[in-house]
């Protein structure tokens, strides 16, 4: 009676959240909305002196009114610029395409499959957490394949076929901020911190891979955290009350099989993919080499390899994609390559069309000064309550958790949260790579648990292939022990990697100004 109870009482707030959820506008409006009150306000503070003295230039913060004729014609002017140089748009893109020729040839398919087939039953669990977390690297490729096929080898192996998609959930969406490899939203986020940053000091700049080596340290809680969440909370939960219906049909969820043109191209591409690694290591190893700085240093802004990781990443995934794609059969013309990435910009046609707003706002709100000023006044407010930095980044990451229950998209949150949270905490001494991490931690965690999340109808009709009765109160009451497990161990391992004073990526501190690079 008492689980019915709690069953239903979760289930009430997560009705609740979803009624708030379905009431707030379309991002790209909220953005529209935002860069209109922005302007609105700037007029309206343009009037008024506080006092605050910038803590780059040493003048006194004045607000611009970005309604006044002047600032208008040079908005008009700037709009496309705004856009078009916008840092989280073109590295986005190029990255995207690259990853695109990877996934529309198959490779990435491939992979997957070849790791889940050869798990073996009492590894099914990481591994299925572990190539969720893998697949990040392929924009939607976890929620289509990995989810339907890890709840057959649970259903197949015996164990709750809902367990194997709260596991391989949890790695995909869950454990965004665990990674061994980068993935594609980390140029999305950096674009917004390294803009932010240069609020307040224009010079700052903001590595892609800042985060990188809390990313790949991370994944040594994640995966524990979730395994053990999975065989000891969720599995018993679900067969005490998501009892499973007796006319399953799994259809095409259980097909696991690689031809053998598949398994022979899978291989001669990864052999690529390995050489090219070995020729960049070979090439960054001299002291001399033309990926260096002009002082031999690797960890630096100027060195080109720093410059190209974007590039890079283009360059491999697109390579491994061509090999195998031709190989298989996949990509008999150039047609089917350009294709390939075509498909795959049609995924980010909301996003484009969001960042033309996003940078029109981020603009305003920078050039009218009201950043600098929140800045500021929030740093001196910060500043009086004398509160130690490890308190004010938790509570960065609660903050932001409650916000993901509503807005789950990581870009939209932090085009807004990022021009206010980074650089009033470099005011008080808070490195924004910091700040980022923390940032990510809850964005994270948080977006299994919510039904605002894109995914979750999609998730919710897996679920049914094994238990007809399941909705959202199922799923989410499912997903709970990993929000859960995940908040808990990433924030454990930040204050680990802080504590023990451990690089959270290339170029990053948790100071400000930077102690070195």
């Amino acid at each position: 009676m008492q689980a019915v109870q709690d069953k239903n009482k979760a289930g009430g707030i997560l009705a609740l959240i979803e009624r708030i959820g379905n009431k707030i506008p379309d991002i790209t409006i909220l953005f529209i909305g935002a860069f209109v009150i922005c302007c609105v306000l700037s007029a309206v503070l343009s009037t008024m002196h506080f006092g605050y003295v910038h803590p780059t230039t040493g003048k006194e913060i004045v607000v611009n009114n970005m309604l006044s004729g002047k600032n208008l014609v040079t908005l008009l002017s700037k709009m496309v610029s705004n856009y078009s140089g916008f840092p989280p748009l073109g590295m986005v893109i190029v990255a995207t395409l690259g990853i695109g020729i990877a996934d529309g040839s198959g490779y990435i398919n491939t992979a997957l499959k070849k790791i889940l087939a050869v798990t073996p039953k009492f590894l099914i669990t990481p591994i299925i957490i572990l190539v969720g977390m893998l697949s990040h690297l392929g924009p939607d490729t976890g929620y289509v394949i990995i989810i339907p096929v890890a709840a057959y080898m649970f259903y197949a192996t015996g164990k709750h076929p809902l367990a194997g998609i709260g596991a391989s959930f949890a790695g995909i969406a869950g454990a965004f901020a665990a990674n061994y490899t980068p993935s594609a939203i980390d140029p999305v986020i950096q674009g917004f911190t390294q803009s932010a940053a240069q609020i307040i000091d224009p010079s700052y700049q903001v590595n892609v891979l800042c985060n990188y080596f809390y990313a790949f340290g991370a994944t040594f809680v994640v995966i524990p955290s979730c395994w053990y969440v999975t065989e000891r909370v969720v599995e018993p939960w679900l067969w005490k009350n998501c009892p499973l219906d007796k006319d399953i049909d799994v259809g095409e969820d259980g097909n696991t099989e690689v031809t053998s043109r598949e398994n022979k191209a899978f291989y001669a591409a990864t052999a690529v993919l390995l050489a090219m690694v070995a020729g960049l290591v070979a090439l960054l190893i001299p002291q001399d080499s033309i990926l260096r700085d002009a002082n031999g240093m690797l960890a630096s802004f100027k060195a080109p390899v720093m410059q190209s990781i974007v590039s890079l990443l283009f360059i491999f995934t697109g390579a491994v994609g061509l090999v195998y794609g031709v190989l298989v059969g996949k990509f008999k013309s150039s047609k089917d390559v350009t294709k390939a990435m075509e498909d795959i910009t049609k995924t980010l046609v909301q996003l484009i069309v969001f960042y033309f707003f996003a940078a029109q706002f981020l603009y305003a709100f920078g050039a009218s000064n009201m950043g600098a000023l929140i800045a500021v006044a929030g740093a001196e407010f910060l500043k009086s309550l004398a509160l130690p930095p490890q308190v004010t980044v938790f509570g960065i990451i609660i903050f932001v958790a409650f916000l993901n229950l509503i807005i789950t998209s990581a870009s939209a949150k932090w085009a807004i949260l990022a021009p206010i949270f980074v650089p009033m905490l470099m005011a008080v001494g808070i490195a924004p790579e910091l700040t980022q991490v923390a940032f990510r931690v809850s964005d994270s965690a948080v977006n299994v648990v919510t039904p605002m999340f894109a995914f979750y109808p999609l998730i919710i009709l897996y679920c049914q292939k094994y238990v007809k009765s399941a909705g959202i109160g199922t799923l989410s009451s499912l997903m709970l022990p990993y929000t859960v497990a995940l908040l808990v161990s990433l924030t454990i391992m930040l204050y680990v990697f802080w504590g023990l004073d451990i690089p959270l990526g290339l170029q990053a501190d948790y100071v400000y100004p930077r102690r070195s690079i």
